[in-house]
């Protein structure tokens, strides 16, 4: 099922499924999310909830006994109820049932909010802790951007700007797209931004460290552009699917990383993951500015 919330600026379209975005329009009636492709990404912005990305073998450990999950956590693939709906605002909920304890073996509610504000889509994670124990796990979002936004521009007009200048790292990755324990300084062009170009994602995504917290994708010969910020998320994700001349560029707020390359992570142990206290509840939450 599909839920609509609107202002004067923007019209939102959330599935239940995984709570994803399926539409952000603007008053003019331009699409600024992805539509999916079946052949190349048939996705538009899923949630990332409990592990962000891959794990190795599908496979983690935790106090002695292996479990199995899918590529960026069960949320991608699961049905969510409506939690409370206004005009502007949308709260979808997701707790935890047999199936997802036998993947996951917390007692768990996970909200996930939608409110618009302007111009402005703020997305809200909230997880409460229901068990008896500490809960590990990581969050994020995965949404796409049409590139270009204007019909009379190309991909490689665009770019992400950061809104300050710095000095990123990137994370290294295996070819299989796992962690490698390797970080390099990533160059930015005036130390503020990195050009479009669809080969920039030939070796698949690049995911970024200490960089700065808010990026705009845009172009020097457009009007049209879309802002987030994400300022309690560690790592960025830039993506579109390799080798391959799509017209999207995903932009990935990130709370922790994958698996490293050939080992079963033991998630009491994984340095980057969130830790929350039995009983407790962790909040975070980034936006979509369409400028």
């Amino acid at each position: 099922m599909e839920y609509i919330i609107q202002n004067e600026k923007l019209t939102i379209s959330v599935s239940t499924k995984g709570g994803e975005l399926q539409s952000i329009k603007s008053k003019d009636g331009t699409e600024y999310l992805w539509q999916g492709d079946i052949n190349t990404w048939p996705d538009k912005a899923i949630n990332i909830f409990p592990y962000i990305a891959r794990l190795t073998n599908g496979t983690y450990e935790y106090r002695g006994k292996q479990y199995h999950m899918s590529i960026h956590g069960f949320l991608p693939y699961s049905e969510m109820t409506l939690f409370s709906k206004e005009t502007n605002k949308l709260t979808l909920k997701l707790s935890d049932t047999e199936e997802t304890f036998k993947m996951y073996p917390f007692h768990f509610e996970y909200f996930l909010h939608y409110e618009l504000c302007e111009n402005q889509i703020c997305i809200a994670f909230e997880v409460k802790n229901k068990d008896n124990k500490t809960m590990y796990f990581g969050l994020g979002g995965h949404p796409g951007f049409n590139v270009p936004l204007e019909k009379e521009l190309s991909f490689e007009d665009y770019k992400l700007e950061f809104s300050e200048k710095s000095s990123p790292c990137r994370i290294g990755f295996s070819d299989t797209c796992f962690v490698t324990g390797e970080r390099e300084p990533y160059e930015l062009k005036d130390e503020l931004s990195i050009p479009l170009s669809h080969n920039l994602f030939d070796k698949d995504a690049i995911v970024l460290c200490d960089m700065c917290r808010e990026v705009t994708l845009k172009s020097e010969k457009g009007t049209k552009s879309v802002k987030v910020s994400y300022p309690d998320m560690d790592y960025l994700g830039l993506w579109h699917v390799p080798n391959t001349k799509v017209n999207y560029v995903c932009i990935e707020p990130w709370s922790s990383l994958p698996s490293r390359e050939g080992v079963i992570e033991n998630i009491e142990k994984q340095e980057n993951l969130i830790t929350l206290e039995a009983g407790k509840t962790y909040a975070n939450r980034w936006t979509v500015e369409i400028v």
